[in-house]
């Protein structure tokens, strides 16, 4: 992609989500979302109704007349965002690749981040890191992420969430609120190490689905390509049984996304391209 391309695109994405998450996200996101704990801002005068264990005992003494110690809560916090770039987010039946999607959520999210003063790092992944940005905060390190995930060419096709996840933990010392965007459909069994991730940071993984992936049309002898394996097979898509065993294959696949973060204590967005992304998220931050 050319760079006035490039550029035009970044553009385009920022400002529809950065007036999403201005007037829509920041404040559910700030209320979902606690900082470490609290912190000392001032000292003031004590008024009536005041908690008499907040009084400055020392002030108090000096002025003769008491004083309390006014706390606020450290906001401050780190956003990861880990976005799957594998072969099949590159596919898409209605108006958007599911990848593009993928694309607005992650800026969605990295812009709300920056409202509420926190840092925020990218990790894109296939069956390996392919990028790994460190938290930063601010508008330029933001729109270097969103230009990453339009233009970055993964070397490889496969997924991995496992490997993902164990790098995540060796590059995350601290707590962070960990957004997960991908399709989750991989035959990795990731449930140990999200368990492991799980205890030390927010995890929540937003699922994004084409309508055309939960059932297989029967139109005939069709020749298909594996998007993460390259592999073309010819599949006879007028076979009952051929049609069922996919559908199984595929509702397996979610069953465990959903029940695996379940079981882990971390959350889930369900969110398929053609539906409103939005009212899913927003969903999701008010029932925490």
């Amino acid at each position: 992609m050319e760079t006035k391309d490039l550029l035009k695109k970044v553009r385009k994405i920022e400002i529809k989500t950065r007036r999403l998450s201005d007037h829509i996200f920041s404040g559910e996101y700030h209320t979902s979302f606690k900082g470490r704990g609290m912190t000392f801002s001032e000292v003031r005068q004590y008024q009536f109704g005041d908690d008499v264990r907040a009084i400055d005992w020392n002030v108090t003494a000096r002025y003769n007349e008491p004083y309390i110690k006014v706390f606020e809560e450290e906001r401050e916090l780190t956003m990861l965002l880990m976005v799957d770039i594998s072969g099949s987010e590159s596919f898409g039946t209605k108006n958007q690749l599911k990848s593009e999607i993928v694309t607005e959520i992650a800026a969605t999210m990295a812009f709300s981040a920056t409202q509420n003063n926190d840092k925020i790092g990218l990790i894109l992944f296939s069956d390996q890191i392919e990028l790994y940005i460190p938290p930063k905060k601010g508008k330029s390190h933001v729109l270097r992420i969103i230009r990453e995930l339009i233009e970055f060419q993964p070397k490889s096709k496969k997924t991995n969430i496992s490997q993902a996840l164990k790098f995540l933990s060796g590059v995350m010392k601290k707590k962070a609120i960990v957004f997960m965007i991908s399709d989750f459909i991989t035959d990795d069994n990731y449930e140990q190490t999200l368990k492991i991730v799980s205890k030390k940071h927010d995890v929540t993984g937003i699922r994004v689905y084409d309508i055309r992936e939960e059932k297989m049309p029967n139109i005939g002898m069709v020749s298909m390509e594996d998007a993460e394996s390259d592999e073309t097979l010819l599949v006879n898509t007028g076979s009952k049984s051929v049609r069922i065993a996919y559908e199984k294959y595929y509702r397996e696949k979610v069953e465990f996304f959903k029940e695996t973060f379940s079981r882990c204590g971390s959350g889930t967005v369900n969110t398929r391209v053609d539906e409103s992304y939005v009212t899913k998220l927003l969903g999701y931050f008010k029932s925490r």
